[in-house]
């Protein structure tokens, strides 16, 4: 079981607060949850009183191996708690996919190119026999 530090939304609309649960990854957001661990009420006006943690069960989720997530772990450190920074997550490779429209585009395409470079060899040809005729050819006067 992956057991994750996050806030959960109490409150009511546009007036929010948030409990700081420890939740079972798996269970969604404002689902059921293992252990209530603080309140988080960014409304109100002293600063002091927006946070309400219990330090001491934090610590003990977070020793067995308990992940919080972004915004837990930005309160936590605003409030003089040592959390130790998420990995990055690896990019993921993107393979283009391609449908039959385009590869047919893409032939079509490339079939025209080839008419092209065909007919602009056969027009140099042309060009190269006219030159070497009119060479050829007596000049008069």
């Amino acid at each position: 079981m992956a057991v994750v530090i996050r806030l959960r939304r109490t409150g009511r609309t546009n007036l929010p607060c948030f409990r700081i649960t420890a939740t079972d990854s798996r269970f969604p957001r404002d689902g059921r949850s293992l252990e209530n661990l603080g309140l988080y009420d960014p409304l109100r006006r002293d600063v002091a009183q927006q946070v309400q943690l219990d330090r001491e069960r934090i610590e003990y989720w977070l020793s067995q191996g308990a992940k919080a997530s972004d915004s837990v772990a930005s309160i936590l450190r605003r409030n003089g708690m040592v959390v130790a920074r998420p990995q990055k997550k690896r990019e993921r490779v993107r393979y283009k996919k391609t449908s039959v429209r385009t590869q047919r585009d893409a032939a079509s395409k490339a079939r025209a190119d080839a008419k092209l470079a065909r007919a602009s060899v056969r027009k140099q040809q042309k060009r190269a026999a006219a030159k070497a005729a009119a060479a050829e050819a007596p000049k008069e006067g």
